[in-house]
């Protein structure tokens, strides 16, 4: 009974110094990933055994032979248990990152989900106060004339298109984030895409004096589906437009790079804030004031907060990107797509 005790305190106390020696080094190592802790943690537990097991056979005084073996054995152990809990180890710790960040994903959806009511919620305030107003005084007779009388239908008009865009922007939205657009691909002349957009963000440009510069040949054609891409360009178009200031210019252009196409719209809106760049194609993001367009801005088209989303997303439906930096007196977007 004895010698069975003093056995154990010698495991016991070459277990407790592994132990301890691989504490102080996990505490110098509390900054470093998961993945270095748990190896850590798996090399200290073999070692600790391998130690305790290497402690009694020296105090037993074994045979050189004997003692041999003994480490032998203890050895493949150690390497064995090494690597199994080295692959577990990694696993555990690259499904713990993946928890990790699928939690943080959910936080930034959820986040946005609550921006996007907020903000659809204000946008919709608004336009809808406007119109209980001029269906009331054009009911109760307050305005009679014909001249103010077809002014507010005309702003009635004018309010009812903006909101249908909003539901419309809305639907293209929910069809993105559901995984449900389904494009088909054909062979797009992007020269086309890029003159219908023109002709109809044409109006809006011209009211405020803004410049629209395109060549005129050599676009290249592209792997698309032409209704998302047409609405890509013009969303683009129609941005570029808002955020520019009176008598400014807003130049579209194309290329070709190797099995890739490139389109570019560039603006005068004065640039973008370095920290707004990265949050510019969440949903409902505005940025700063000075970036947000007022009323009397919003012709048409997609809604401030949800265009640049939409934009993204379509792009990334057809297995492209878009970035956007700043330029000398405005920024530019880049939409990268394959070439047909």
């Amino acid at each position: 009974m004895r010698d069975l005790a003093l056995i154990f305190t010698i495991a016991l106390g070459a277990a407790l110094a592994i132990g301890l020696a691989g504490a102080l080094l996990l505490r110098r190592l509390r900054r470093r990933s998961i993945t270095v802790h748990l190896c850590v943690l798996l090399a200290v537990t073999v070692l600790a055994v391998v130690g305790g097991v290497v402690a009694v056979a020296e105090a037993m005084f074994l045979s050189p032979h004997d003692l041999e073996v003994v480490l032998i054995a203890v050895a493949a152990a150690a390497v064995v248990s090494l690597a199994v809990g080295g692959h577990i180890g990694r696993r555990l710790a690259a499904a713990a990152v993946w928890a990790d960040q699928a939690r943080e994903r959910e936080r930034h959806i959820e986040k946005g989900r609550r921006d996007l009511v907020a903000w659809v919620s204000h946008d919709l305030r608004t336009p809808l106060a406007g119109l209980r107003a001029m269906a009331e005084a054009l009911e109760d007779e307050v305005v009679r004339d014909p001249e103010t009388v077809g002014e507010y239908h005309r702003r009635i008009r004018i309010e009812t298109d903006r909101m249908t865009r909003l539901v419309d922007d809305l639907f293209e939205l929910s069809r993105i984030n559901a995984g449900a657009l389904r494009l088909s691909l054909t062979a797009v002349a992007l020269g086309e895409v890029v003159s219908n957009a023109l002709a109809s963000t044409a109006p809006l440009a011209a009211a405020r004096r803004i410049r629209l510069v395109a060549v005129e040949s050599g676009w290249p054609t592209v792997a698309a589906s032409e209704p998302e891409l047409a609405r890509v360009v013009g969303n683009l178009l129609l941005n570029a437009v808002r955020y520019t200031p009176d008598d400014g210019t807003v130049r579209i252009e194309a290329g070709r790079e190797l099995d890739a196409v490139w389109l570019a719209v560039t603006d005068t809106c004065g640039g973008i804030p370095p920290a707004d760049l990265p949050r510019l194609f969440d949903v409902a993001f505005r940025g700063e004031p000075a970036r947000t367009p007022g009323q009397g801005t919003g012709g048409g088209g997609a809604s401030g907060g949800l265009g640049l989303a939409i934009v993204h997303g379509l792009v990334e439906a057809h297995g492209g990107r878009v970035d956007v930096h700043n330029t000398a007196g405005g920024c530019r977007f880049v939409v990268r797509l394959s070439a047909a």
